[in-house]
């Protein structure tokens, strides 16, 4: 990130060139204006019948030029300076990135089967951010099959987001309703924080419409066991319409920030009923990957420096740990004890009967005839018996 950090700082030394030539350029071309037009009527004033100037106009003249020719070459001077700045935000781009990130790529890994998979990803991505189009090109040219009942959810869910953004409740309330037991059987208070909502912004309306936020009240009574003490505050708000809510100790219930959070709480609860991660997984990825890269070019280059062969062959594995943040975390991950290394679906965690686990490659290693012996304490008993266990 140091190397993010180092482009960031050029590009701001040069976005703030910019902007201090912009205003330069506007205050000098002002004064010059002003300068022009205070001269044009002074000549105008002075002129003779013969429409001769005379000498004191004739060097005021001359001095007007070259005022406006200085002031010129000093707007070329700092906009050359500007150009130089502007080149030494590529040379720190050039400096703080390699360019060439596929010595770190190996070879054989995009198979037919993982190519599939990685356009099924794209595609599915693209669905997450509404580019219906791209998303359908992208299956044309890779010829993908994409049946039209998965598409349908993404389209809903997007037109139920912009609305969302722009502040309309309903599209996102009649989806909170027609799956209101799906919602709650996950504990989501999605429907409540909609209906509450759409009930602020009757409060906004002022006293014109108390009867409405009173009639839509009874939406609330769905929620009153788990939500008393919102419900409570909300009712207690109508006795200050009158003067206005934004004039009264509930004030905090206009606070805009909860339209970011009611978009992002439907984000997680649409994405949890259709199964998906909140997050794309192209995404995810793609944020990994600009974590981890610097680290494995760092670690190809001693590979290769050092002629150390065969460290780094495995398609499933990295030479070293590359810590990607607890953001990063989604599942446990365990490492042999005795190997030193993490297991995999082909080499998975053992239990063994006293309670202590090793991984099985391990396990194939210490048993001798139809005994083994635990690593950790004296008991013995058969290699059989180990169970394996999922985290």
């Amino acid at each position: 990130m140091d190397q993010c950090v180092t482009v960031e700082r050029e590009l701001e030394k040069v976005l703030q060139k910019f902007a201090g030539y912009g205003q330069l350029c506007e205050r000098s071309l002002e004064e010059l204006i002003q300068y022009a037009g205070g001269l044009r009527r002074e000549i105008l004033q002075t002129e003779n019948q013969d429409g001769d100037l005379s000498g004191t106009i004739s060097l005021v003249m001359t001095q007007c030029c070259k005022r406006i020719k200085d002031t010129v070459q000093k707007l070329a001077s700092d906009h050359k300076d500007i150009h130089s700045s502007v080149s030494r935000v590529g040379k720190a781009i050039d400096k703080n990135f390699d360019s060439d990130i596929s010595s770190v790529g190996i070879d054989g890994c995009w198979q037919a089967d993982s190519q599939r998979i990685l356009n099924e990803v794209m595609v599915e991505h693209f669905f997450r951010q509404g580019m219906l189009d791209v998303a359908e090109e992208l299956c044309q040219e890779s010829g993908l099959s994409i049946d039209q009942s998965q598409k349908e959810p993404f389209v809903e869910l997007n037109r139920i987001l912009e609305a969302l953004k722009v502040r309309v409740l309903r599209p996102a309330l009649e989806w909170a309703v027609s799956n209101r037991e799906m919602l709650m059987a996950q504990n989501s208070s999605l429907e409540f924080k909609l209906h509450r909502l759409y009930f602020i912004s009757l409060l906004m309306g002022g006293t014109a419409n108390q009867r409405e936020a009173l009639q839509y009240a009874k939406n609330f009574q769905p929620f009153a066991l788990n939500h008393q003490k919102d419900i409570q505050v909300l009712m207690g708000s109508l006795v200050y319409l009158r003067q206005g809510i934004e004039n009264s100790p509930y004030v905090h219930l206009l606070d805009a920030n909860q339209w970011a959070d009611i978009c992002d709480i439907f984000t997680r609860d649409a994405c949890a009923l259709l199964g998906l991660s909140v997050e794309s997984p192209l995404s995810v990825s793609f944020s990994a990957g600009c974590v981890a890269l610097p680290a494995l070019i760092n670690i190809k280059a001693v590979i290769e420096q050092r002629q150390c062969t065969g460290v780094w062959n495995q398609k499933d594995e990295l030479p070293i740990e590359v810590d990607l943040g607890k953001k990063c975390w989604y599942h446990s991950i365990f490492a042999c004890p005795i190997l030193r290394q993490q297991t995999t679906d082909n080499n998975p965690p053992m239990k063994l009967v006293c309670g202590h686990i090793i991984s099985r490659d391990a396990l194939n290693k210490m048993f001798n005839g139809s005994k083994l012996k635990c690593p950790y304490c004296p008991m013995e008993q058969s290699p059989g018996d180990a169970k394996q266990i999922f985290f």
